[in-house]
């Protein structure tokens, strides 16, 4: 099929993707469209977000629709409510030319009520998010008698949010015989798992490389240190004057954090984070989709199910702790044959992920240097010149006002006005680049980044050794250590020095102010499954140490005994006696 034409699609159908400005087929909608049409069997589809995948499935859907009946026939399940919306606005844009075509989205945060009424006025497709499909279900609001097809869409991600026992409960009801089609990313085992439980020798349909970034992103990485991470970003910012993109944060707290730094240094961004509103997210949300934002900050989970096009960046300011995620975040740019670049903020201990990446999508990550002011202002040089002669003239609105700006410039030269005009735009780059220093790291051999683990964020004094109940048996590494104290303390201020990892526990400094903070916050907590035990770390605690006799001191450098720490450890002690 190299045309939709060729297709077979009702010519309804094929009216619609005209009036869509749909000329050639993208690869996942030649290999997709034909398969639904022509036979009945079960499918899986690898591909990443924004290559058609809606079209791909929705299209032949629609065609083999029976008009006549009015239950649904076709259920089609999304990870989030956004992306269950936009669905259902593009299915109702293919069908704009077929009179008794209906399409209804439910999901959760909206009137259920409403929801059944639809339901019973008749639809033809559900666009639902799991656990509100469930709910419906479980009130025997829906007709699943006539449900032919079942299609779940960016499975890999329902799964990541948890919805495995809503899928589950789904698709043990809906009657055989049915047809399922998946759509995913990614090929965990997990969603191998629902492919052999719930579909009968289905079509694997692989566009790429299975778990692979797409070809259309330049994957890019700096490196500096983690107290420089928001400078760098700013750098970056200010290196790309044109960027339209999102900015990955671990928590939520960062989110914010990082949002409002960006606000308040005068850029245009705004924080999408889960203690939003529906309503608050909702309004950002409608700002970015405008291009009211240029820059959206946010976590994994309040992002997915995002449709957004045209995004020229994802910028990470934080590594995904699971590498997959990574695969998600930079499949939202490069969509739809445009090109675009994946940004990557790394502290030198995490160069090696870099390595892990690149086998997993497949592709090359380029080390950039973090630009300095003069790369800068030449960057913003050019795109002010760019913009100048792009510009639109109105001649009519703005002759009348041209001989009196040339009067009051007749006694400065063309060279003057050019530097006037050039010093009253970037007079706050220069004066803010002046003297900047280099934020770049010079790359170290794997080894060497744990000897040199948080130099730069602690002086060797003022900071005590803690000890917790979890290793590299729950999957603990360093960020995740850094991630889980901030979460838990809610406290991105806490200074923590330097880690050592063991299979069962970890000791980890701490500065000695936040060391109550930190043994309130993280005690009786549940992590990994597990609930940690944490406490100040004794001599007996290091490792290769049996007794608290003449060893040396587990981070070989003279401690601190102040009298934080002092009181720190007496109080321990009488609370474990």
């Amino acid at each position: 099929m190299n045309t939709f034409k060729e297709s077979g699609l009702l010519p309804e159908l094929l009216k619609a993707v005209k009036a869509l400005n749909f000329e050639i087929p993208m690869p996942v909608q030649q290999r997709v469209i034909p398969e639904i049409l022509n036979n009945d069997r079960d499918m899986v589809a690898l591909a990443q977000t924004g290559t058609g995948k809606t079209a791909a499935f929705g299209l032949p859907l629609i065609h083999r629709l029976n008009f006549v009946q009015n239950d649904p026939q076709v259920i089609i399940l999304s990870p989030t409510r956004e992306l269950c919306t936009q669905i259902a606005k593009d299915l109702e844009s293919y069908g704009q030319f077929l009179a008794h075509f209906s399409v209804l989205a439910v999901y959760g945060g909206a009137s259920i009520e409403n929801q059944i009424r639809s339901l019973k006025n008749g639809v033809h497709i559900i666009v639902a998010t799991p656990g509100r499909m469930n709910d419906l279900i479980r009130r025997k609001k829906v007709n699943l008698s006539n449900i032919n097809t079942i299609v779940l869409d960016e499975a890999d991600e329902m799964l990541n949010m948890g919805f495995s026992e809503d899928l589950n409960a789904i698709l043990n009801l809906i009657p055989e015989p049915r047809r399922v089609l998946l759509f995913s990313a990614t090929m965990p085992n997990e969603i191998a798992n629902i492919a052999s439980r719930y579909m009968h020798n289905p079509i694997e349909i692989t566009i790429g490389t299975k778990n692979a970034g797409t070809e259309n992103v330049k994957h890019h990485y700096y490196v500096v240190n983690a107290k420089d991470r928001y400078l760098a970003l700013k750098r970056i910012a200010d290196y790309y004057p044109d960027i339209y993109g999102i900015i990955f944060c671990r928590t939520r707290q960062e989110t914010a954090e990082v949002a409002e730094k960006l606000m308040k240094d005068g850029y245009n961004a705004d924080a999408l984070h889960g203690d939003l509103s529906q309503a608050q997210r909702d309004y950002v949300m409608n700002k970015f989709r405008n291009k009211n934002l240029q820059m959206l900050v946010a976590t994994d989970v309040a992002a997915r199910g995002l449709d957004v096009d045209n995004l020229s960046h994802i910028i990470n300011y934080n590594l995904p702790d699971d590498n997959e995620i990574y695969t998600h975040r930079s499949g939202r740019t490069g969509r739809a044959y445009q090109s675009g670049i994946s940004i990557s903020i790394v502290h030198s201990r995490e160069q090696h992920r870099i390595h892990q990446l690149e086998n997993i999508i497949k592709q090359k990550f380029e080390r950039k240097n973090v630009p300095g002011g003069v790369d800068i202002c030449k960057k913003q040089l050019h795109h002010l010149i760019q913009k100048m002669e792009n510009v639109e003239i109105n001649e009519q609105e703005i002759n009348p006002f041209i001989p009196e700006v040339l009067k009051k410039t007749e006694h400065l030269e063309k060279e003057e006005v050019i530097k006037r005009f050039l010093s009253l735009e970037f007079n706050r780059f220069l004066e803010y680049y002046k003297n900047a220093p280099d934020l770049n790291v010079q790359e170290h051999k794997r080894g060497e980044d744990r000897e040199r683990y948080t130099d730069e964020r602690r002086s060797g004094s003022g900071f005590t050794a803690l000890r917790i109940s979890i290793g590299t048996m729950d999957g603990l590494t360093v960020p995740k250590l850094i991630g889980m104290v901030n979460d838990f303390s809610k406290n991105r201020k806490i200074k923590i020095g330097k880690a050592n990892i063991n299979s069962i526990f970890t000791l980890f400094e701490v500065e000695n102010a936040f060391v109550d903070e930190v043994l309130n916050s993280l005690q009786g907590k549940v992590y990994a499954g597990r609930d940690l035990a944490v406490k100040i770390a004794s001599n007996r605690d290091q490792p290769g140490n049996k007794q608290r006799s003449s060893h040396k001191p587990f981070f070989n450098e003279r401690r601190s005994r102040s009298d934080v720490a002092q009181k720190d450890r007496k109080r321990f002690r009488r609370s474990k006696d």
